[in-house]
């Protein structure tokens, strides 16, 4: 069933093509809008590449990449929690014909899978055989389906020949700074045709490949991705020029993510004691780059081994145990069955937004406030507030209603009932909100949170229309900060 729409998309945002290249954005011609457009195609389905595909597209990640050819201090390959979604987790390796074979059982059970990609958990390229082996057969069995890779850069070049063969349309290179002696805190070794290099000479080497590698993605019209992890002290107040060489070299998307960081991880920065950023300052150097070129910042850091749709994790449902007993039930024209129905509704989700847009005119020195959203997704306000385990923030300023990031909290509700520290800290993660839009919430967490200066709306309905009419009441009522 389509889930009801009564009130709006705002297109989506897309960068205009270089000239030179197929990832850029600085050319305004006629033949560049005709360019657009087969950009939106390629990232439309695809949930990490366009923030609005996200709420309806899922992806997945397979495991067969064990070996890393560099060692990045915030990086512990060892370390698993079945309960955590972080790069370089993962439960189990596959081999690429398991990764195969759980690709098209997957394939059958979420048909709104639409993006198969290998990030680890070590780097694709340091392991090529079983990387492209897999591809292989994903793209000759599930040919629907986009495929991606993610890489610290290294081997890149060397491997752009395949990539293209194979048709890998999306690459992400993590990226985290353009200094070698910024590098040389970040990295401890670089392992290169069979010699290890350290500190400046290994963050030196790493970075010439990486901007070789950026190059031969931009000459062979792939969409490239540039991740880079925020280290404060580090490389927070470089990120700025990093975001202008990738953008001068072609990069299609830009996205900051911060540092995770504890000690139980077993990373150098966990040990050492180095601190993430916090979402202020992680949006401070975000907004500082967003002139430049397209943000993603709905990111959700994922596993190696991640299953689902972004912000969830349905990883356990798959594991190795379960998906060999599974039959494989890809059924192409079932697939586009469904991505029918979904694109229908995302046309009437956009139809809905641009109603409710073009009747609000932006009143003078009209605040922008920042609202938490439950979802399951959808676009739309549809979740009850004890079973977030996540809430997307949105910037509104009366007219527009800005994706900022997502925050994500423990369940309130466990076993029917609130525990006072899950929702303490729930109030802590949202506090510079003004509002709470859920599907329904109970009277003692909503009073808890009038408490604590955030209100709380009860609506099932389209995200920008509910945060639009509440940024109204919400100036009605006086409020001016």
């Amino acid at each position: 069933m389509t889930p009801p729409v009564t009130g709006s998309s705002v297109t989506e945002s897309t960068p205009t093509q270089a000239k030179s290249g197929g990832c850029g954005c600085n050319s305004n011609s006629s033949a560049t809008v005709e360019m657009d457009e087969k950009l939106k195609e390629r990232i439309a389905k695809h949930p990490c590449y366009s923030e609005e595909a996200h709420h309806h597209y899922a992806r997945m990640h397979v495991a067969v990449a064990p070996a890393c050819n560099i060692q990045c201090n915030y990086c512990n390959r060892k370390y698993d929690c079945a309960n955590e979604s972080r790069p370089g987790v993962v439960s189990e390796l596959l081999t690429p014909e398991e990764a195969a074979h759980k690709v098209l059982v997957i394939a059958g059970k979420i048909p709104q899978m639409t993006v198969l990609g290998i990030a680890g958990p070590g780097d694709p390229l340091a392991n090529p055989e079983k990387t492209f082996r897999t591809f292989e057969l994903i793209a000759d069995k599930a040919p629907d389906i986009k495929l991606c890779l993610s890489t610290n850069g290294l081997m890149l070049s060397e491997h752009i020949d395949r990539i293209k063969q194979l048709n890998i349309d999306h690459v992400t290179i993590t990226f985290n700074t353009i200094d070698p002696e910024i590098g040389a805190q970040i990295y401890s070794w670089v392992h290169y045709k069979r010699k290890r290099y350290r500190g400046i000479e290994g963050a030196k080497l790493l970075l010439e490949k990486q901007l070789e590698g950026l190059q031969a993605l931009k000459e062979a019209d792939i969409l490239c991705k540039v991740n880079s992890v925020m280290i404060p002290g580090i490389n927070d107040q470089h990120l700025v020029e990093v975001n202008q060489v990738i953008r001068e070299n072609g990069a299609f998307l830009h996205n900051i993510m911060p540092l995770i960081s504890a000690p139980e991880h077993g990373t150098y920065f966990g040990l050492t004691g180095q601190r993430g950023p916090t979402q202020k300052e992680l949006k401070s150097v975000q907004d500082q780059c967003a002139g430049n070129m397209k943000m993603m910042r709905h990111c959700r850091q994922c596993r190696a081994d991640a299953v689902g749709l972004l912000g969830e994790d349905r990883s356990q449902e798959f594991t190795k145990d379960k998906f060999l007993e599974m039959p494989a039930e890809y059924h192409f024209d079932k697939r586009q069955e469904v991505h029918a129905g979904i694109e229908k509704f995302r046309e009437e989700l956009k139809t809905a937004k641009e109603k409710v847009l073009a009747n609000k005119q932006q009143a003078a020195n009209s605040p922008k406030i920042l609202v938490a959203v439950a979802t399951k997704g959808g676009g739309l306000v549809n979740q009850h507030f004890g079973h977030a385990k996540e809430f997307q923030v949105y910037e509104v300023d009366g007219t527009e209603v800005r994706f900022i990031s997502h925050r994500k909290v423990d369940h309130y509700c466990q076993g029917g009932y609130g525990e006072a520290a899950t929702f303490d800290n729930i109030v802590k993660t949202i506090a510079d909100c003004k509002a709470v839009l859920v599907a329904k919430i109970g009277e003692s967490p909503k009073e808890k949170l009038l408490q604590a200066g955030i209100q709380t709306v009860e609506a099932y309905d389209v995200i920008e229309k509910v945060a639009l009419e509440f940024h109204e009441q919400y100036v009605k009522e006086g409020n001016k900060d």
